[in-house]
């Protein structure tokens, strides 16, 4: 941690310090050694980041039942984020499914367009 880019664009003390954690953690596992508040303490050091030192035992204990690896496979499988979309459609799959073949699907009806309600007033009056 350097006090100078504490206050630089939107990395903090709190993200140097997490960043910092986090590297260790991912350094230990990947070595195949114990998450320990003990090695990321020295793994940090060696870096040159100077840390709170409640940080390594809050990460231990965070990673104590964990599984790295899994966390990284669901990290790295791009799920989350986007969704949306998709639904609608299904509509002639059940009668398909049914054996109802042959006739055509019933066009449903469409939605009434809803008026404008008059409050009184306007935004921009």
């Amino acid at each position: 941690f350097h006090p100078a880019r504490a206050h630089i664009g939107t990395m903090g003390v709190i993200d140097d310090t997490s960043l910092a954690c986090t590297y260790a953690a991912l350094i230990l596992h990947d070595d195949g050694n114990a998450i320990s508040a003990e090695s990321i303490e020295k793994i940090v050091k060696a870096a040159g980041v100077t840390i709170p030192g409640f940080y390594p035992c809050m990460y231990e204990k965070a990673l104590k039942d964990a599984d790295v690896k899994e966390m990284l496979k669901g990290a790295m499988s791009g799920g989350g984020g986007g969704g949306g979309g998709g639904g609608g459609g299904g509509g002639a799959a059940p009668a398909a499914a049914a054996g109802g073949g042959g006739a055509p699907a019933a066009k449903a009806p469409e939605p009434e367009e809803e008026e404008e309600a008059d409050m009184g007033f306007s935004l921009f009056d």
